[in-house]
């Protein structure tokens, strides 16, 4: 039932897009196939050959290795932090060990990382690796130069930055082509956080980091094809002149290489506050809407059934218990173990509802506090949740594209909840093919 568990996933996935697709007859399934086909192609060369695994885990390797770089300067500057921890789960109470102090280990790597991705942008680094993907899925999906720039942007740069590489063709984009820029956003992450989840699921373990962040690059990658599967069935392109050709506009990021970092570390700033400020506030919710439902269990007996019931797992009626239930059915088609559905549906809600960095906080949790039975289910979850697809950056994606593109902004508003199904669908695609393989 492994295999045949994801196999079941990715044919209800696909099967949801269909149903909620707008024009059914005109989907290009050749595009459907072709697409799935390189998820698996992705997923069988970083997974299972040797040669294209090695070289995979030595770029995991490297990145490792800077966040070695980024603590150095993080101790600089906040000096140094105890290298244990104990905080609770809020599962069921039991202590877990992080590396430093949340703020000041996994925050600094934002920062960081965006100054760098500033500065490969400046030298022109990032664009030829973007166009290789590009050049692929354009050849391979028969895709329009500006959707195949923007899918293979998303798998390195944030949401509402990949629009900045197709900026001139924007406002004339058609309903498809913005469909599958906002889907391949919300699929996706960005380099500025990637490392940061890969200290969140790795802690101090340089072993653990490396392994994770192979998982993470693989799941990027794999989610571009995936979001551009998703986008083209719910809302098929009609049009039959689209423009094949790509070219990638040669703005620069600053005026020159100093001004570049000084850019990137000031984008990372904001991002990292806004971070730790979304955090704050997210969780802090959480523990208030919490205390109400566990007083509503104590009152009905709710809290009594709920801990028989999950062997006390979950002690109490909590909005964790209510996610894990409701994605549950998710996460055992993903390929996940019947006994770990419950904790995989509830970072899978956790995303869905508040954001990917609350998901991969909790995953964190969980994984310190080996409450996995198998330790796959870890990997899956880590599959299926790394992009931005969230009710919150629906507001995101169309106040930032917008601001670049103002004659789109009707069309981002329509398709923001399509967009969110299909970046949704998409990780969980991805989720269930490494489920496959793993």
């Amino acid at each position: 039932m492994g295999f045949l568990q994801p196999i079941l996933g990715v044919v209800v996935l696909l099967g949801l897009c269909y149903l909620l697709s707008n024009n059914k007859k005109q989907i290009d399934w050749r595009l459907v196939a072709i697409g799935i086909g390189l998820q698996f192609l992705f997923a069988i060369l970083i997974l299972k050959v040797p040669f294209v695994e090695h070289a995979f885990q030595g770029v995991a390797d490297s990145f490792v290795k800077l966040l070695g770089y980024t603590e150095a300067g993080a101790d600089f500057v906040l000096g140094k932090w105890p290298a244990v921890a104990e905080v609770t789960d809020g599962i069921n109470k039991k202590p877990f060990t992080i590396g430093y102090v949340f703020a000041f280990k996994v925050l600094p790597t934002i920062l960081f990382f965006s100054a760098l991705s500033s500065l490969l942008y400046y030298l022109g680094i990032l664009q030829k690796i973007v166009f290789v993907f590009a050049w692929i899925m354009n050849k391979t999906m028969r895709l329009s130069g500006a959707e195949s720039l923007a899918a293979a942007a998303n798998v390195f740069i944030g949401q509402t930055e990949a629009p900045l590489v197709v900026k001139p063709y924007l406002e004339k984009m058609s309903k498809s082509e913005i469909m599958t820029l906002m889907t391949g956003g919300m699929a996706t992450i960005a380099g500025g956080v990637f490392a940061a989840y890969v200290g969140l699921l790795g802690g101090d373990d340089p072993v653990e980091q490396a392994q994770f962040a192979k998982h993470l690059l693989s799941a990027s990658i794999m989610s571009a094809p995936a979001a551009i599967v998703a986008a083209k069935i719910l809302f098929p392109e009609t049009r039959k002149d689209i423009d094949k050709d790509i070219v990638i506009p040669k703005e620069k990021v600053g005026s020159n290489v100093l001004d570049a970092i000084s850019n990137g570390t000031t984008d990372g700033l904001k991002l990292a506050l806004n971070v730790g400020a979304m955090l704050l506030v997210f969780i802090a919710l959480m523990a208030m809407v919490n205390g109400i439902t566990s007083w509503i269990g104590v009152i009905t007996g709710l809290n009594d059934v709920i801990a028989e019931a999950t062997n006390n797992s979950y002690d109490c009626l909590s909005l964790e218990f209510i996610f894990g239930s409701l994605f549950a059915p998710i996460a055992w088609l993903l390929g996940v173990n019947s006994s770990d559905i419950l904790y995989v549906g509830q970072v899978l809600g956790e995303k869905t509802v508040l954001n990917e960095f609350v998901a991969y906080v909790t995953l964190g949790g969980m994984k310190s506090s080996e409450l996995f039975s198998d330790p796959k289910s870890a990997i899956i979850a880590t599959y299926a949740l790394c992009g931005f697809a969230n009710f919150s950056s629906i507001g995101i994606q169309i106040g930032g594209i917008s601001a670049i593109a103002p004659g789109q902004r009707e069309t981002l508003s329509a398709l923001g909840i399509k967009a969110l199904v299909g970046g949704t669908v998409a990780c969980l695609l991805t989720a269930a093919i490494a489920g496959m393989l793993i």
